[in-house]
């Protein structure tokens, strides 16, 4: 495996774990009833360790990764001068903040305080504004510059909320099934239907800002950035009409805790999260491309 395979590889499981822990945070910190918020907070807490000890690891093995590409050797990795260099730089500055914050979430998952899911879901916000600071989000300067970082900010926040609840939704919806819980699980689950909304809307105007930001219009796809990009488009209209389409077709006909209409709902929305893997996938690699 080349160092810029690894490199993508980490850049996948970065993105997904980040956007997973910070989607469930919003969950537990958030959309749960105050009743119900210790209850959830609990079952997602296995994820969210995970996930934070997932991001602080990858986001460790990108820098490790990174510094090998930008020495062109990977055995210079084992030389702290090249590190020092690296760090030097303005990925090298912006990651650290990135690793701090990640080290930090990692500290809190063990705190037990009232405040510890709306600290995790902060760590998990400012991870997110964190990216905003590399790659091409970062590619402008100036007021221009500015606009973009925080445009891909609130890019990445609504993918985070929209793709990384997907998972804990699925959890609720077993949830919503027992006696005991399934008033607070279905309360749960409409805030985020409500909020999705936003979410979804957010995530797709930015996402439009941005590409004009980066690759300019018209657009042609005329490279290998854009073709992928055009990919991940197409997934993404896909993700956005199951979610129309579990919200206005299937959650009318919830009739009863066995109607095949919540069947279908479970089996659509783990389809729209492997759609939302896959779309992860694929910005880690085309945006280690030339637009």
């Amino acid at each position: 495996m080349t160092l810029e395979t690894l490199y993508i590889f980490c850049r996948w499981i970065h993105f997904s774990s980040l956007i997973l822990f910070t989607g469930s945070a919003f969950y537990s910190a958030l959309l749960a009833p105050s009743c119900y918020q210790p209850v959830l907070s609990r079952r997602l807490m296995p994820l969210l360790t995970g996930a934070a000890v997932l991001t602080l690891l990858s986001a460790l093995s990108m820098l490790a990764v990174q510094t090998g590409l930008m020495s062109g050797d990977w055995r210079n990795i084992a030389q702290s001068a090249i590190w020092l260099a690296v760090l030097g730089t303005g990925f090298g500055q912006a990651w650290c903040g990135q690793l701090l914050v990640a080290a930090l979430a990692c500290l809190i998952v063990i705190w037990r305080h009232t405040m510890q899911q709306r600290l995790l879901l902060l760590c998990g916000l400012l991870q997110l504004c964190g990216l905003a600071m590399v790659g091409h989000a970062a590619m402008l300067d100036g007021w221009l510059g500015t606009l973009q970082r925080i445009n891909h900010a609130i890019h990445l926040t609504g993918a985070a909320f929209w793709a990384g609840g997907l998972l804990p939704l699925l959890w609720l919806m077993r949830d919503a099934r027992q006696p005991a819980c399934r008033s607070d699980a279905i309360r749960t689950m409409m805030r985020f239907s409500r909020y999705g909304h936003g979410a979804v809307a957010f995530t797709l105007l930015s996402g439009i800002v941005n590409t004009a930001f980066i690759t300019g219009w018209p657009w042609p796809a005329d490279n290998a950035y854009r073709q992928w990009l055009a990919l991940k488009v197409g997934l993404v209209a896909l993700m956005v009409f199951i979610a129309l389409f579990n919200r206005y077709w299937l959650v009318p006909r919830f009739g009863t805790t066995d109607s095949r209409a919540q069947l279908w709902f479970v089996r659509t929305t783990q389809l729209e999260l492997l759609i939302a893997v896959l779309v992860v996938a694929i910005v880690s690699l085309f945006a280690t491309l030339q637009p």
